[in-house]
């Protein structure tokens, strides 16, 4: 046989061989990241550019959503496959973790995976399930952050947040046995209150007059749960703790008191001119109000461009050490925000700038680069999906659908509508809810704080400003969303929605 002819099967074999390997899986969970502040959904103020590569180089998932707007929660779902009820962490207030139960880094673990967790995780206790693992305690820092690793010793670690998680990935990724396929999460503190950037970033988005949204200034008309809240720029954001305004805050920001004093000149050299402004202006009203959004929006974004960096770095170690070929990538955050719509900021609501969640996703081989998903897809099909990519056996009680099937038939069963429980019920005073969303209605459930429905015909309304429960004319489309709801929750055995309904009926 010529050499020629020997070259080309020896080529085609590793083709091969490389193509049955078992994929690595790279998952990037950052917190509180609005979709609609990421470029590759369409702002044209800011910059993104390495989320946008992954969703150029995989897809884009335009109805992504969450099961429950909330930090924990959401974690909780993801590691787990199942809703908040069934994995027992309904809220960040009361709530506590069960590490022993089942989750997918277990069965990547027992199918010969290496797995890790760095960064943030927001679920107290031991993580099962990992080989290695480096958390922030409970929310974590912005500057030189506390660490719990595997001996349960705390370790501060100078510098940035964003950049310190991004630093021990990789020096784990260094680590890792070569022969093996590894799992790994980046839990990101990024974007999370109080919107910190890096010293670096300071002033990045100074030069943008970011625009209001056109119901900043809504008036919760016919909406008894948005009427109550506690969440908006103009009443509940704080000069201080939120926008660094730290003159009158007694004792100083524990934030800032953590910041060495070559970080603490660098804050002091940014912000105090712009409070010393802010002073000699005197706002009130609604100037006020607009001044604390401009610089929420800045402070925010410019948080925002180290996360993106940092995914950055990520894509670059895949790319040096000849890794991107066979490694899933996935971002997305633990849900939505708001960035200024209804004029709040925070999440929660099953209304859609909290509901849904930026999600993006690189499988070489499966998914074909530039793909634009509009199926619905929730953070609960995280675990089926990569058990599925892993080639291992999903559990029955994962409550969610692996997504691989959308780009692998065209006749794949889809999403009809997705049911949604949030819990909480102190913090931003938001109402416990629950609800049904199909691609054209969404029908939600108050209960606790606020007794009753409320109907928004998505295609019509898609700011959700009117409530049409009880309007002539949606009688029948209320009726076919209340069997929906019923059906959804039958199927997830959500017994404290089932009986909140027939409490309601009697």
């Amino acid at each position: 046989m010529k050499k020629s002819t020997l070259l080309i099967l020896s080529v085609l074999m590793s083709h091969i061989v490389y193509a049955q390997k078992k994929p690595n899986i790279i998952i990037i969970v950052s917190d509180d990241h609005a979709f609609q502040a990421i470029s590759a959904y369409g702002n044209k103020l800011v910059k993104t550019p390495n989320i946008d590569r992954i969703a150029k180089e995989g897809a884009i998932f335009n109805k992504a959503y969450v099961t429950n707007s909330i930090c924990g929660p959401s974690r909780a779902v993801i590691l787990t496959g199942k809703y908040s009820h069934k994995n027992g962490f309904k809220d960040n207030e009361t709530s506590k973790f069960d590490h022993s139960q089942d989750n997918f880094a277990k069965h990547l673990q027992a199918g010969g995976y290496q797995t890790a967790w760095v960064g943030k995780i927001h679920l107290s206790g031991k993580p099962q399930g990992f080989d290695f693992y480096s958390l922030l305690p409970e929310q974590g820092q912005y500057y030189n952050p506390d660490f719990i690793g595997m001996d349960g010793k705390v370790t501060r670690k100078e510098g940035y947040v964003t950049n310190l998680i991004e630093d021990a990935s990789e020096q784990w990724l260094d680590s890792r046995d070569p022969s093996k396929p590894f799992c790994l999460v980046i839990g990101h503190k990024a974007t999370h209150r109080t919107w910190l950037p890096d010293t670096s970033d300071m002033g990045k988005y100074d030069d943008v007059n970011f625009p209001l949204p056109t119901n900043f200034y809504d008036d919760y008309k016919n909406r008894a749960a948005a009427s109550i809240q506690d969440m908006t720029i103009d009443k509940t954001m704080l000069m201080g703790y939120d926008l660094k305004m730290l003159s009158n805050v007694k004792n100083g920001d524990g934030t800032v008191n953590r910041m060495n004093a070559a970080q603490k000149a660098k804050f002091d050299s940014y912000y105090k001119p712009i409070e010393a402004d802010l002073n000699e202006k005197k706002l009130s009203g609604k100037a006020l109000v607009e001044w604390k959004y401009q610089r929420y929006m800045r402070d925010y974004m410019s948080t925002a461009a180290s996360l993106d960096r940092n995914i950055g770095r990520t894509l670059a170690y895949l790319d040096r050490h000849d890794l991107a070929g066979n490694t899933i990538v996935i971002y997305l955050s633990d849900q939505g925000f708001y960035m200024g719509e209804h004029g709040w900021f925070d999440k929660r609501f099953m209304y859609e700038e909290s509901f849904r969640t930026p999600m993006v996703m690189r499988y070489p081989g499966v998914i074909k680069p530039g793909t634009k998903s509009n199926d619905m897809v929730m953070n609960l099909d995280l675990a089926p999906t990569i058990l599925e990519a892993a080639g291992l056996t999903v559990p029955a009680d994962f409550q969610g659908e692996s997504i691989l099937p959308l780009f692998k038939d065209k006749n794949a069963k889809k999403r009809d509508a997705m049911f949604y429980h949030y819990y909480e019920n102190g913090e931003h005073s938001v109402s416990p809810h629950f609800g049904v969303s199909t691609k054209k209605y969404k029908l939600i459930r108050f209960y606790k704080r606020v007794e009753g429905w409320e109907l928004y015909d998505l295609h019509k309304d898609p700011s959700e400003m009117n409530n049409i429960f009880g309007k002539k004319g949606y009688e029948k489309i209320t009726d076919e969303l209340k069997a929906k709801l019923n059906s959804l929750i039958a199927q997830y055995q959500d017994e404290d929605a089932k009986k909140i309904l027939a409490d309601a009926a009697r």
